[in-house]
């Protein structure tokens, strides 16, 4: 990663750092993005269980995230020349994995408010963790993947509002709602009114922004950098024919300094001559004029 994301514990691998670290990292990343998408399930099974099952499969989730985030570390942090630096630059994954292995204990709801209040820092922090991870496919030489990714987005959360949402009756009006989330359009038709709902209404609704963010971000990423390539065309262009006018200028000066020389060697040359009285025919001649 690039910027100051070292400074949020973001910063992947050092620029400086062996090429093993960086090979390592490139596979471990996505391992670290895997056990982020565990803690979703996990918090709802937490929040929606019914029975001793839901709450132990939640558990296992995120110890599965735990074990993911921490081996990703681990692994590329033994490739790395300096395995220390490796694990302060990314602090945040490890923040992560202490995390999911703080939600093992306890589960059981309803939750008290200090464990919501942790809950819900864990899922926050894991939803920007997942953005960052997700970031490279959202450049502007992949702006063509932003309209997938929104659709999968709204399918997943029309289905999500459809579990979670009573009032919601069919997939289609999951769909709807979720829409409305994503868009911050807020029509009133339908609004989520259980806490599940509401969080991952909270969650659609910072999907929505983000994915609109990026989708400007990117088209005018594209058209800047559609006229930075312009004018740098224009730029290698005038720098084409400048260069063309000094080399004809060189050769137009070439031609003038052989056009002159000879006028100047002959001027002088006739001067001398007419001096001395002597033939201009060779500088041998000069030499033995005196004696002769």
């Amino acid at each position: 990663m690039s910027g100051n994301w070292h400074k949020v514990g973001l910063g992947g691998v050092d620029p400086h750092d062996g090429a093993a670290a960086s090979h390592a990292w490139a596979r471990a990343r996505w391992i670290v993005l895997a056990g982020c998408l565990f803690a979703i399930p996990a918090f709802y099974l937490e929040l929606l269980a019914t029975s001793g099952t839901g709450i132990q499969a939640a558990r296992a989730l995120y110890v599965g995230m735990a074990v993911a985030c921490a081996g990703a570390i681990a692994w590329t942090a033994h490739a790395a020349r300096k395995p220390l630096r490796f694990v302060y630059r990314n602090a945040y994954d490890v923040a992560l994995a202490g995390g999911a292995l703080l939600s093992v204990i306890g589960g059981q709801t309803p939750w008290p408010s200090l464990e919501w209040t942790l809950r819900l820092a864990l899922m926050g922090l894991t939803a920007v963790r997942i953005v960052v991870a997700l970031r490279a496919y959202f450049e502007p030489n992949r702006l063509a993947l932003l309209p997938l990714a929104g659709t999968l987005m709204l399918l997943l959360a029309g289905a999500g509002f459809y579990v979670l949402e009573p009032r919601v009756h069919s997939y289609a009006e999951g769909l709807w709602l979720a829409f409305e989330s994503s868009a911050t359009v807020g029509y009133g038709d339908i609004a989520p009114t259980t806490p599940a709902s509401r969080i991952f209404a909270v969650f659609v609704v910072l999907l929505g922004y983000g994915m609109l963010s990026l989708a400007f971000a990117g088209i005018a990423t594209y058209f800047i950098g559609k006229e930075e390539r312009r004018l740098r065309v224009e730029m290698h262009r005038d720098i084409r024919a400048l260069r063309a006018e000094i080399v004809s200028l060189h050769r137009d000066l070439d031609a003038l300094r052989d056009a002159l020389a000879p006028g100047y060697g002959n001027e002088g040359t006739t001067t001398a001559d007419a001096s001395t009285g002597t033939a201009p025919n060779a500088v041998g001649a000069y030499q033995r004029s005196p004696g002769a």
